[in-house]
């Protein structure tokens, strides 16, 4: 089933609130002023659109206000089921520190088509479109999946370039992707930055190999699924989040998620910046107006654009 068209804008408007709202604790070094000050007014915008909404993907798997939990539901609960996955500030360092890709985001499908995952790690391998389904495998190893990007993409192993995550737990990839001579762009944060960074007219990477978010992993791909892009991802689990993970429906915990299996039917994704970014501007403050830009993705539709509003303050 295709999400009706008219949905799209009022998504916009949800990130838009979040963003203006964090946008006041820019430079402030108060992550968590900046997450809540993104989260009220995203939860009450969701809560005026005409749906019956249930957070597969949030910050939260039970009511810890302020945060948009796992499980909550949202709307007028009158309208169409839909799952949403929700960041309201994805780069909450950023907004606090004043850096650049700080943004709110979330993506919607039709209830039972976005993989709910908990908020664990999640081992990520990302590639862009125009490329073979299921290139690539977390199982090969990195020097294996250079080597088959590097054929596929008909370019020279030295002349790829791979965003990575900077963190003791990648120096082992990291290693051998010196060893190749391949060229490493690291990121300090923003996992779903970073997934995004292989996608458009001219991507800034060649493949995003990192181990990051799990729930950012399925809003990335709800972006590359609009796009033709690929991931595969597999939950890295402790026992505790073993048992977390099964409450959600979640069996086999070796399990490799693909785009598909992340986004299985009709998407839209919508992210807005906070601070200026690779996806989108940051919240602009006119004195008595904020400009808001938000990059915009339906799939069904074919909708790729980036939109710029004004709002009172």
């Amino acid at each position: 089933m295709l999400i009706d068209p008219k949905f799209l804008e009022l998504f916009i408007k949800v990130t838009e609130k979040a963003a203006i709202g964090a946008s006041r604790f820019i430079g402030k070094n108060d992550k968590i002023a900046a997450d809540k000050g993104a989260v009220d007014p995203m939860r009450k915008e969701l809560n005026k659109i005409n749906m019956e909404g249930t957070v597969v993907i949030g910050e939260g798997e039970m009511d810890e206000a302020p945060m948009l939990y796992i499980g909550e539901r949202l709307g007028t609960l009158n309208g169409p089921k839909f799952d949403i996955a929700v960041d309201p500030l994805e780069g909450t360092k950023f907004t606090a520190n004043n850096l650049p890709n700080a943004f709110s985001v979330l993506a919607v499908a039709n209830k039972g088509d976005l993989l709910s995952a908990p908020d664990t790690y999640m081992e990520k391998i990302v590639i862009g479109d125009n490329l073979p389904k299921n290139l690539l495998d977390i199982d090969n190893g990195v020097e294996k999946n250079i080597k088959i990007l590097s054929e596929a993409k008909n370019k020279k192993i030295s002349d790829l370039k791979i965003c990575v995550l900077k963190r003791p737990r990648h120096d082992k990839i990291v290693q051998i992707l010196n060893d190749m001579k391949v060229k490493i762009n690291y990121i300090t944060d923003g996992d779903i930055a970073g997934a995004l960074s292989v996608i458009g007219k001219n991507p800034k990477n060649d493949m995003y190999y990192s181990t990051g978010g799990g729930p950012e992993g399925v809003l990335a791909a709800a972006a590359l699924s609009c796009f033709g892009g690929q991931i595969q991802g597999r939950l890295v689990l402790n026992k505790e989040e073993e048992i977390r993970a099964k409450k959600l429906g979640i069996t086999d915990f070796l399990k490799k998620y693909n785009t598909d299996d992340m986004i299985k039917g009709d998407v839209i994704f919508c992210a807005t910046g906070v601070t200026n970014g690779d996806l989108a501007n940051g919240v602009k403050d006119l004195g008595n107006e904020y400009k808001v830009t938000t990059f915009a993705l339906h799939k069904s539709k074919k909708v790729n654009k980036v939109v710029t509003n004004i709002y009172n303050k």
